[in-house]
């Protein structure tokens, strides 16, 4: 497991509590508000196109290794 995976699904998990607690009625436990809502998806976003970028590079200097 890479480190990408683990920290998008700690804010995964993390978001899933947070509605879970808000939808149960426990605001103060679920402090769900649309702002933590647009930075999860906006860091998890990042953290893929992030990914996808190094994991290219990387493919493509490798390919020229001897």
């Amino acid at each position: 497991m890479n480190e990408l995976w683990l920290a998008m699904r700690y804010l995964l998990d993390q978001a899933r509590g947070r509605a879970k607690a808000a939808l149960r009625g426990d605001l103060e436990a679920g402090a769900l508000t649309i702002e933590w809502i647009v930075i999860a998806v906006s860091v998890a976003a990042a953290a893929g196109i992030a990914y996808g970028l190094f994991q290219a590079s990387i493919n493509r200097e490798a390919a020229k290794l001897p």
